[in-house]
């Protein structure tokens, strides 16, 4: 089912080129606001977008004041030709982050993040007693997500706290050692490249060898991590590269 989407922005210009790009992506565009009092008096009449799309710079309550407004609402993706507030966004618990003009293709990964937790989609069946895990406890403000284990790319420890990268953004595991990691999933052929790093096999593009010598493994995203030595020895044989 396409997602509902309500977006808010003053400027005309840039509300309805978002509105046509998120049509063009499936999206369903219930509503366009040119200020925050407008879509809160919408959604007090009980409409409920599955996201919002919002502006920073709003006439009347910001975007991260409507943020904090609405923590228990929909997810909120923050459009805004203001860079700089990239970290204040995410700190605010923000779902996402465009930078005007927005293109296609970065709101296709948005869309793809959002599409993850589709309040629409079939919830997956309860495993089997028995079963191995697919989902993995993950921090999120004062609370916890479950992390689907076939989102990750590698895992991470630093200062004995264990994180998870996922679509680029790595995530607070309750975990602080790799080892934990592998017991908690004990069936996935875990590849450790580095003392402190531990990828998960699917997730691999490729290899390359860098001017060093050593070799590199290539991730989505654009991620490329370097492996040690002795790591090195056996990947292209474990990779079947």
């Amino acid at each position: 089912m396409a997602l509902r989407i309500a977006l808010v922005d003053d400027e005309p210009v840039a509300r309805m080129r978002l509105g046509r790009l998120l049509r063009e992506a499936g999206c369903q565009v219930l509503a366009e606001f040119e200020n925050g009092h407008l879509l809160l008096a919408w959604l007090r009449e009980g409409n409920k977008p599955d996201a919002l799309f919002l502006d920073i710079a709003l006439p009347g309550p910001s975007g991260m004041e409507l943020l904090a407004e609405l923590r228990a609402g929909p997810p909120v993706i923050f459009v805004t030709a203001n860079a700089e507030h990239a970290v204040a966004a995410f700190e605010h618990q923000a779902s996402d982050y465009l930078v005007k003009p927005v293109t296609a293709d970065r709101l296709a990964k948005t869309l793809a993040r959002l599409e993850a937790f589709d309040p629409h989609k079939p919830e997956a069946p309860l495993p089997t007693p028995g079963a191995a895990p697919t989902r993995f406890p993950v921090k999120a403000g004062d609370g916890k997500l479950l992390l689907e284990m076939k989102r990750v790319a590698y895992f991470e420890v630093i200062d004995q706290v264990v994180w998870a990268w996922a679509g680029g953004k790595k995530f607070r595991c309750t975990w602080t050692s790799l080892s934990d990691v592998e017991s908690a999933f004990p069936g996935v052929p875990f590849l450790r490249i580095q003392r402190n790093i531990m990828l998960r096999p699917e997730a691999v593009l490729g290899l390359r060898t860098l001017l060093t010598g050593r070799k590199a493994v290539l991730l989505p995203d654009g991620v490329e991590l370097e492996a040690s030595r002795n790591a090195a020895h056996n990947l292209k044989e474990k990779l079947g590269l």
